[in-house]
């Protein structure tokens, strides 16, 4: 073989051998560092965005439950005869200024006179002779 010969074939194996190996450092560097890094910025964002949003409706929810309302003042217990009639069991007290203590008490009674029926009732704003029973046991 002549020297020229092996220059051709030097050239023929040497050029696509290059274009193979740049080609492939490309490759290795598109989808082993730029292609995850823009992943991974991206998902930082997103995850910054998500927290943020979670922080912000724990606000909201914590504003709309911290925000006085308008309750009702006096409650008031009233007993049922087995038939149904309202009747006044003496002794027992009926009027409380809070929902649990009225509660409390109302189950109490429960257990003292099972035979009875207990609501509890709360003073509306209207003057209706109707009263509205928040609980009944």
């Amino acid at each position: 073989m002549k020297k020229s010969d092996n220059l051709k074939l030097l050239g023929l194996v040497t050029i696509p051998g290059m274009a193979m190996l740049s080609f492939s450092h490309f490759m290795a560097e598109l989808f082993g560092q730029t292609i995850p890094s823009m992943f991974l910025s991206f998902f930082k964002e997103a995850g910054l965005i998500i927290i943020a949003a979670a922080a912000l409706l724990f606000v909201v929810a914590w504003l709309f439950r911290a925000i006085p309302r308008n309750r009702t003042k006096n409650y008031q217990i009233i007993s049922f005869d087995v038939f149904g009639k309202q009747n006044k069991i003496e002794g027992l007290r009926t009027e409380f200024k809070t929902h649990d203590a009225a509660w409390s008490f109302m189950k109490e009674y429960k257990k003292s006179y099972p035979l009875y029926g207990f609501a509890l009732v709360s003073d509306t704003l209207s003057n209706d002779e109707k009263k509205t029973i928040i609980r009944y046991i």
